[in-house]
C-alpha cells in the first residue's frame, strides 16, 4: 500500500479524488493542510506528497521544500509547462517524494505520478 499525502494550495479535493480513481486499493490517500502533509512524509507516516497551485511550486510545495528540503521536492508543472513524462519519472527515481503542478495540468501528470510509484 501506498500512501499519498495531498496538499497545496487548490483542489485538494479534486487531486485526492484522482488519486483514489487511479490507484484504487493500492493507494491509501489523505488531505492534509501543507505543513502536516510535509511532517507526514518526513516523519515516514506517508510515501508521496501531491500538491497543486497556480504556480505549481509556490503553495504546491512550499511548506514541504522548508521541511523536507529542495532534493526530495519537485515541480512537474508551471504555468505554460508541464516536464515530460520521462522527465518526471526520472525525477521519481531519483528519489524525490514531494511533486507540485498547476490543476491545469493534473489530469496529464497525475497518472504518470501515480502509476510509476505503484510499479505500472
Amino acid at each position: 500500500m501506498i500512501r499519498v499525502v495531498v496538499g497545496g494550495q487548490i483542489d485538494k479535493e479534486r487531486l485526492a479524488d484522482l488519486v483514489k480513481k487511479l490507484g484504487g486499493d493500492q493507494v491509501e490517500v489523505t488531505v492534509k493542510s501543507d505543513i502536516e502533509a510535509a511532517l507526514a512524509i518526513k516523519t515516514n507516516q506517508a510515501d508521496y506528497y501531491l500538491g497543486a497551485c497556480h504556480t505549481g511550486g509556490g503553495g504546491a510545495l512550499a511548506m514541504a521544500i522548508a521541511l523536507l528540503g529542495m532534493g526530495l521536492c519537485a515541480t512537474v508543472s508551471m504555468p505554460g509547462m508541464m516536464k515530460s513524462q520521462a522527465d518526471i519519472i526520472k525525477e521519481i527515481d531519483s528519489g524525490k517524494k514531494a511533486f507540485g503542478f498547476t490543476p491545469q495540468h493534473m489530469e496529464q501528470v497525475v497518472p504518470i505520478i501515480v502509476r510509476k510509484i505503484l510499479g505500472q
